[in-house]
């Protein structure tokens, strides 16, 4: 079994980016990041991405907004962000409160600005398999771990379980692209899938991206699989000072002992969603400046 090690491959990434923004001239790339309430996972990770945006050189600013910002003061913030050249790159950090619509707000922001590719756009461009959108920083995350890892996906059986607008279907469009690391042949697993089990375990390649801890278990996996788990859940522990730990979607201990390749969490896909997200604003930046 090999350790497909996020942190390490996150890490090249970012010293890659770090050296382009060096040879740029003029203002630097700048993200700015729309916060709704005081969510603790949502701070962090926010803070995180700051400080992996100063690492590298790009300018970041934080919009925190009140928990009870209406859906039309929202907007306001975007349009006035969509306007304002020296901007790159807009995340609107989700989760949002119930009263304001997602995917409204998703859409809102500008194709051009949409670092996060959750603009309709963007999701367009990419099942279209044109270059110029921006692709989801999960999904882009996984693809790159492939990659770097050397694992071949052309002509191998993909099963993705999960069907999100997030992770689940981007991921399941990049896989089947005719693409390097793409020519997948790809199924979509979800709550209602039946035999559920059976389909998974014909994977060559498994994301498990269903929000449930140790879902994905040994006997759900055949041997030599590639094992991508996206899930980031916390379990009660009475041993750690926090009274939780974090497990991914796959019983790792369990299925390690099986899987040719395998991504820990923590360490595994999460620090390349951060890395991503840096890859689209250097991205923005270029296509805003022609550079």
């Amino acid at each position: 079994m090999e350790l497909i090690d996020g942190n390490t491959i996150s890490r090249s990434i970012i010293a890659e980016l770090t050296a382009e923004v060096v040879g740029f001239t003029g203002p630097p790339p700048k993200v700015v990041f729309v916060r709704v309430g005081d969510d603790p996972a949502s701070i962090s990770y926010v803070n995180k991405k700051q400080t992996v945006a100063g690492q590298i050189g790009i300018e970041s600013e934080l919009r925190a907004l009140s928990e009870t910002v209406s859906q039309t003061e929202l907007f306001a913030v975007i349009d006035a962000l969509n306007q304002d050249t020296s901007v790159h790159g807009i995340l609107v950090q989700a989760p949002l409160p119930s009263h304001i619509h997602e995917i409204d707000v998703f859409n809102r922001v500008s194709p051009l600005k949409d670092v996060d590719g959750f603009n309709t756009v963007n999701i367009g461009k990419l099942c279209q398999e044109d270059p110029s959108g921006f692709v989801a920083c999960t999904p882009a995350g996984i693809i790159e771990l492939l990659k770097r890892t050397g694992i071949q996906t052309a002509g191998k059986k993909a099963v993705v379980v999960g069907r999100s607008q997030i992770v689940g279907k981007p991921v399941a469009l990049l896989l089947m692209m005719k693409a390097d690391t793409g020519n997948a042949t790809v199924s979509v697993c979800h709550s209602r899938t039946h035999a559920l089990a059976a389909e998974v375990k014909t994977a060559d390649i498994v994301v498990a991206a269903i929000g449930r801890p140790h879902f994905i278990t040994a006997d759900m996996i055949k041997e030599g699989a590639v094992v991508i788990d996206v899930g980031i859940n916390r379990v009660e522990d009475s041993t750690r000072k926090s009274g939780y730990r974090l497990v991914g979607d796959v019983d790792f201990d369990q299925v390690a002992t099986k899987a040719a390749h395998i991504t820990p969490v923590p360490g595994g896909v999460g620090p390349m969603t951060v890395a991503m997200l840096m890859k689209n604003t250097l991205k923005a930046y270029r296509l805003a400046t022609h550079s």
